[in-house]
């Protein structure tokens, strides 16, 4: 993995933070815990979704889009556990 594809994946990242922060309001970590929830939620995005037979097209703003939805799956059961 090159360094243009870590800045890329934390450019995404960031933006899919920044955006399930805005979707889930009062669960955001912040700037940086966004963007580590939007990396992670890609993460979690690009293995779950194709297990489940959705196809994550190659495209900037599918990339975003499909991070952003993981990152509110994440923050979601985040809160879930800070309620436990």
């Amino acid at each position: 993995m090159g360094f243009s594809s870590v800045l890329a994946m934390v450019f995404i990242g960031a933006i899919a933070g920044w955006l399930s922060g805005k979707i889930m309001e009062g669960r955001g970590f912040g700037l940086i815990g966004n963007i580590i929830v939007g990396v992670v939620g890609a993460f979690l995005a690009g293995t779950i979704f194709p297990a489940l037979g959705f196809a994550v097209g190659g495209g900037l703003f599918s990339s975003i889009f499909f991070a952003t939805i993981g990152a509110v799956i994440l923050l979601f059961l985040i809160g879930l556990i800070r309620k436990a």
